[in-house]
C-alpha cells in the first residue's frame, strides 16, 4: 500500500517531535518551518537568504534521518504499544501476566 503525502507528513511531524533533539539547529529550523508551519521551500530560502536547493535537500535529508532513527530505535512504535497498553489497563483488559507480558515487548522491542 502506497502512503499519501499527508500520511508521510503527519509520519514525519511525529518523528520530528521523538527526534528533533538528535538533529542540528539548521536541521530542526528548517524542518519545523515546512513541516509543522507549512512554509513552501522558497519561503524557508528567502527567510534564511540560503538557495531553494539547499532548504530542499537539509529537509530531504532530515526525512531520510528520521526515518532511519525509527528504523533503528523504534521510539514512536513502542511509544504507540505503550499507549495501547495504557488503555488496555484503563479497561481492565489486561491481567498481571499479560500486562508483564506487554512491556516486555516494548522494552525487548523485536522487529
Amino acid at each position: 500500500m502506497k502512503t499519501s503525502l499527508v500520511e508521510k507528513t503527519l509520519e514525519l511531524s511525529e518523528l520530528f517531535k521523538i527526534y528533533k533533539e538528535l538533529l542540528t539547529d539548521k536541521q530542526k529550523e528548517y524542518f519545523e518551518l515546512y513541516i509543522d508551519e507549512d512554509l513552501s521551500l522558497s519561503e524557508i530560502a528567502e527567510e534564511f537568504n540560503i538557495s531553494k536547493t539547499a532548504v530542499y535537500d537539509s529537509i530531504s535529508k532530515t526525512s531520510k534521518l528520521l526515518f532511519n532513527l525509527e528504523e533503528k530505535l523504534h521510539l514512536k512504535q513502542k511509544e504507540e504499544k505503550l499507549i495501547f497498553i495504557i488503555n488496555q489497563l484503563e479497561e481492565n483488559q489486561l491481567d498481571q501476566k499479560q500486562l508483564i507480558n506487554s512491556l516486555k515487548e516494548v522494552i525487548w522491542w523485536k522487529s
